[in-house]
C-alpha cells in the first residue's frame, strides 16, 4: 500500500489556493483532495471525532458543528480527569469512552492519543484541525492568564486557582513548541489507518473551517 503523503504546511501557500484538504480512498491509497471541490452539503454522519494537537481550536470548532448538526458535543477532557486532577489507568480510560461512544449520535472533542483508535472504530468521520503550532501556542499562553469564560465546566471534583491555571497552560505552550511535530504525525498516522470506514477531513486554517462549516 502507498503511504499517504501529508502536505508540508507551506503547501497552504501556492498558487492553488487550497488550504483545506480531504483524506479519501482512492485506488487502494489515500491522499489529498480539497473539501472545496466537495459537493455542498457534505455528509459527516451521525458520530464524529475532531481532533489536533492541543490549542487547535477543537472545543471551539465541535460547537460550531454541534449548533449546524443538532449532534451533541462530548468534551472528552471533562470525562478523562477524576476528582482532585487524577489521572485513570489506561483500562479505566478505554472502558470510559466505551460508555460514552456506544451511543448512535456525538461529537468527540480531544486528542487522547493512546485511545484514538477505540475512537475511531466507532466514527463516521474524522476533522484534524491542522492549526499552526504557534497559534496554539500562543492560545495556551493567553488562556494562562486569562479568566475562563462564564459557563466553562471543569472534571467534577476538580478546583482550579489562578495559579494552577497559570502554570497548567504555560507548561502546555512549551510542551506545543517541543513535541507538535511528532505529535502531528503521531495524529495523522493512527487517523490513515481507518480511512476505509471514516471519512477524514484536515483543516488548516479559520477560512477552511468556515468553508467546511458552511457547507
Amino acid at each position: 500500500m502507498r503511504r499517504p503523503r501529508w502536505p508540508d504546511r507551506r503547501d497552504a501557500s501556492s498558487s492553488t489556493g487550497v488550504r483545506q484538504y480531504a483524506l479519501v480512498p482512492d485506488d487502494g491509497y489515500t491522499v489529498f483532495r480539497p473539501v472545496r471541490d466537495a459537493p455542498l452539503g457534505i455528509s459527516i454522519g451521525r458520530r464524529v471525532v475532531v481532533t489536533g494537537v492541543a490549542g487547535a481550536g477543537k472545543s471551539t470548532f465541535s460547537r460550531a458543528l454541534s449548533a449546524k448538526t443538532g449532534l451533541p458535543v462530548i468534551h472528552l477532557d471533562i470525562h478523562f480527569w477524576q476528582p482532585g486532577w487524577a489521572e485513570p489507568s489506561e483500562a479505566e480510560w478505554r472502558e470510559k469512552q466505551r460508555d460514552l461512544i456506544a451511543s448512535d449520535e456525538w461529537i468527540l472533542d480531544g486528542n487522547y492519543h493512546a485511545t484514538l483508535d477505540l475512537r475511531l472504530q466507532r466514527a463516521d468521520a474524522a476533522v484534524f484541525l491542522d492549526t499552526s503550532w504557534w497559534v496554539c501556542a500562543w492560545r495556551a499562553l493567553v488562556r494562562g492568564v486569562r479568566r475562563r469564560p462564564v459557563g466553562f465546566q471543569l472534571p467534577n471534583g476538580c478546583d482550579e486557582s489562578a495559579l494552577r491555571r497559570l502554570r497548567e497552560e504555560w507548561s502546555l505552550a512549551w510542551r506545543i513548541w517541543r513535541v507538535h511535530r511528532s505529535e502531528r504525525e503521531l495524529e495523522l498516522g493512527i487517523l490513515s489507518r481507518h480511512t476505509n470506514h471514516v471519512a477524514l477531513y484536515v483543516l488548516r486554517s479559520k477560512r477552511a473551517t468556515r468553508d467546511f462549516l458552511s457547507r
